[in-house]
Parts: structure tokens; sequence; C-alpha cells
């Protein structure tokens, strides 16, 4: 340090010229002595501020992923739900689907079965309509036929004819019926 002094006390009249390798004590004595106060007053208020902030910062950046962890688990679980419901649509829909088959078929059956209960009767209804009429025909061909066996029966009283008259008149009376006919 007294040698720091002794250069501190050269006289003015010795002045030397400046060069960058010169040294110059003076300036690294202040150098050191504000370098110094500056370290004292950022380890005192500046390192607890600045190590405040990266304790805040990385606790932020924690919540932050674990957060999105829970997020992501959180999706992870809808897309499950929304997996199984749509599962569970499809397998509705498929139901839904069989049971419509399964209804168009009775329907079907239903509709068949009724139909051809319907032909039954029909045709049924159209047989006996059918044998009414043709009884009807048959009970009009028997009166014709007795009015004119009558009718021939009454011209055979009324002349007595011999056995060719006979015979031509009932060609006759066949020939009438067949013409009716």
């Amino acid at each position: 340090m007294v040698h720091l002094l002794s250069l501190l006390q050269e006289p003015a009249g010795e002045a030397q010229a400046f060069t960058p390798f010169s040294i110059n004590t003076g300036m690294i004595f202040w150098t050191l002595i504000v370098f110094g106060i500056l370290v004292a007053i950022l380890w005192r208020w500046g390192w607890p501020a600045l190590l405040k902030s990266v304790e805040e910062r990385e606790q932020r950046i924690a919540r932050q992923l674990t957060d999105a962890e829970k997020a992501n688990a959180e999706a992870a679980r809808l897309l499950e739900q929304h997996k199984q419901a749509l599962d569970k649509a499809r397998a509705e829909a498929q139901d839904i689907l069989a049971s419509a088959k399964s209804v168009a078929q009775k329907e079907r059956e239903q509709l068949l079965t009724k139909t051809r209960e319907e032909q039954e009767a029909l045709l049924e209804r159209a047989r006996r309509e059918i044998g009414a009429e043709k009884e009807k025909a048959i009970l009009e061909l028997r009166r014709e036929a007795v009015d004119l066996s009558i009718a021939a029966a009454s011209k055979l009283v009324e002349s007595n004819l011999d056995s060719d008259a006979n015979r031509r008149l009932v060609l006759d009376y066949l020939t009438t019926i067949g013409q009716r006919h």
C-alpha cells in the first residue's frame, strides 16, 4: 500500500504519457472500490430479488406443467368418454335397425297372412255366389223343362197323333231347349 500511495503522490511535473499498457493505480483503486460497493448493493438487494423472480418463474412453470398434465388427462378422459358414447350410440343404432327389420318382417308376414285370408274369403264368397247362381240356373232350367214338358204334354194330349208326330214333337222340344242354352 505504501507503494500505491507513493505512486499517487508523484509530482505533477513528471507526467508520463498514457499508453494502453500503462497502469494507473488511482483508477484501479477507485474501480475496485466502486465494484465492491456495487457487489455489496447487488448482494443485499439485487440478488434476493433476482432469486425470488427466478423461483416464482420456476413455480409458475411447474404449475403450468401440472395444469397441462391435468388438462391432458382430462382431454384423454373426455376422449374416452366420447368414444364410449359413440360406441354406445352405434350399438343402439344397430339395435334399432335390427328391431326395425324384425318389426318390418313381422308386419310383412301379417300383411301376407291377412291378404291370403282376404283372398281365401273372396274366393269362398265367389264360390258360394257361383254355387248359388248355378242352383238358380238349374232351378230355372228345371222350371223351363217342366213348363216345356207341360206344354209338350198338353199339345200331345190335345192332339192324338201317331208315333211319328210324337217323335217330331220331342225333337222340336229338344231343339228349343238347345236354342235356349
